[in-house]
């Protein structure tokens, strides 16, 4: 139950399945990865990699690491990693900590645990933008290999005209600036001083996460959780990237797949306008305003949000046996 008072139990970074591989960025970052088999043990027809946003990790995926695998027509195998200096993964140099190296690190572990057959990329936040970025450096992969693509809460640029202000999106502000620094310098005291505000946090995650229905407090937690694990550091070296990010000519390689964009109307980090912009990009990919959600709409919203990606899928595979059986018939 994610809504009400219902508590819902999430596992911590200790106790979630263990990591099945360590995929390394063609930098070296090492990348913590993991794969879920279809539930009913039976042959996977795609593979569904799902990546997580800025500040998170792979646990944001709860509800469909845990609906998804239960899927049998067709069965879908998962992989979830974690992106570069978040979660399990390894710290990244403040100078690849940008969405172009999000890119190469999706490609690096396509190429580790997706060699063969189709494959769905699913991206919430910055890990909609590490698609949008892999897009823009392999198309013909998106022809080839992606047989659907869907864009949850972000954005394909002009990040800071709404939703996060712009001054905050560049190490220029004072205040990014010295985070950036004293987190540098004194990554501890950073660390006791941002861990002081115990509710007062906790009631802002709350409101920057979430919309304005009601929403359990574990699902707070779990968002309050992520981001705490999230030192100043790596919130601030990414900062600039996203600012900068501006990937709209790539979306064009995405029209070979099914797309869907989703996101909640009541998101305050990417205003639901982003989503229609992309769409306007896409005018075939399936736009889904997700009602009175915030950012995290897969944990607010999950069921509906799971039964949209859970279609993307049916619609990919079955739109892909149809170009085979034409290809058939044309020989």
């Amino acid at each position: 139950d994610s809504g009400g008072d219902g508590r819902v139990a999430f596992a911590t970074h200790d106790d979630i399945a263990e990591v099945i591989a360590t995929v390394a960025a063609d930098d070296g970052v090492p990348l913590a990865v993991q794969e879920v088999k279809p539930a009913d043990g039976g042959h996977a027809d795609v593979t569904v990699v799902l990546v997580h946003g800025y500040a998170l990790d792979s646990r944001c995926w709860h509800f469909q690491r845990r609906d998804l695998p239960e899927l049998t027509d067709p069965r879908v195998r998962l992989v979830l990693y974690d992106q570069r200096s978040h979660g399990r993964s390894g710290h990244s140099s403040r100078r690849n900590s940008t969405i172009d190296q999000l890119g190469r690190d999706l490609d690096a572990v396509l190429r580790a645990t997706a060699r063969r057959g189709p494959v769905v990329l699913v991206g919430h936040s910055m890990g909609g933008m590490a698609i949008m970025a892999l897009a823009e450096q392999q198309p013909k992969l998106f022809r080839d290999r992606v047989r659907a693509v869907a864009l949850v809460s972000t954005s394909a640029g002009q990040i800071g005209s709404s939703g996060l202000p712009r001054t905050w999106l560049s190490r220029r502000n004072p205040v990014t600036r010295g985070l950036g620094v004293l987190a540098g310098l004194q990554p501890d005291l950073v660390e006791r001083v941002r861990h002081v505000g115990g509710q007062v946090s906790w009631n802002i995650v709350r409101s920057l996460s979430f919309g304005g229905r009601q929403v359990s407090r574990s699902l707070v937690d779990l968002m309050n959780d992520m981001i705490n694990a999230t030192t100043v550091e790596v919130v601030t070296d990414f900062l600039e990237t996203l600012g900068e990010h501006d990937r709209r000519t790539a979306l064009a390689a995405l029209k070979h797949c099914e797309v869907l964009v989703i996101s909640g109307d009541a998101d305050r980090m990417t205003p639901f306008r982003h989503s229609e912009v992309i769409a306007e990009e896409l005018p075939d990919a399936e736009l889904v305003r997700v009602p009175e959600a915030g950012h995290m709409a897969m944990l607010e919203r999950h069921e509906l949000v799971t039964a949209q990606l859970a279609a993307l899928v049916r619609r990919a595979m079955a739109r892909s046996a149809g170009g085979e059986q034409e290809a058939i018939g044309k020989t």
